[in-house]
This record gives C-alpha cells, sequence and structure tokens, in this order.
C-alpha cells in the first residue's frame, strides 16, 4: 500500500520540492524540467509486455542500464545538465526502490 505512494512521491513530489528549495528563482521551470525526465520511460514501449507489475525496470529497459546510469550521473559534472542528471537519478532510484521493495515482499 505504501509502495505507489513513495515510488509517484519520488516521480512527482521530490523533483518539485527539489526546484522549489534549491532552484527558487526558477523553480518552475526547473520542476517541468525535472518532471520531464520522466520520457526516460518512454523506453517501456519496447517491451513485451509494455507494463509488468513483477518486473524490475532497472537493467531491463534500455535506458535503465546501468552504462545508462552512470552516464546520467556524469551528467551532473555539467552545470548547464545538472537539472536533467538530477530528474534522471532521481527517476532511476525511484524504480531501484520498488525492484528493492519487490524483492523484500
Amino acid at each position: 500500500m505504501l509502495q505507489p505512494f513513495v515510488h509517484y512521491g519520488l516521480h512527482f513530489l521530490v523533483p518539485i520540492a527539489i526546484a522549489y528549495i534549491f532552484y527558487r528563482p526558477t523553480w518552475i521551470k526547473t520542476a517541468l524540467i525535472l518532471l520531464a525526465t520522466m520520457a526516460v520511460d518512454l523506453d517501456h514501449l519496447l517491451s513485451q509486455p509494455v507494463f509488468d507489475a513483477t518486473r524490475c525496470s532497472i537493467g531491463y529497459h534500455l535506458l535503465h542500464q546501468p552504462l545508462a546510469i552512470i552516464c546520467y550521473a556524469i551528467l551532473f559534472l555539467f552545470p548547464r545538465a545538472r537539472v536533467v542528471s538530477i530528474g534522471l537519478l532521481l527517476h532511476m532510484l525511484a524504480d531501484k526502490l520498488d525492484c528493492t521493495w519487490m524483492a523484500i515482499s
């Protein structure tokens, strides 16, 4: 019951909070960029079935591979790409928590 709240909170509420707390002058624009990084889930469309509640996204979908996650972390080093990096890494964290949650339940 708690898992969906944590998952979607990390996907929607935390990015808005990060934007508001750390990027106050441009928080709306930053929040929209952080939320736009959810487009990384378009790689799910390449899977059959597209959605499987028992499947761990990390390591399965193309843009959820460890190499891709390393690239997202490297993006953090570049100030102009930092917000995108934060959004992508936060998304991967939410998905990894889901995988962990599935493994222990």
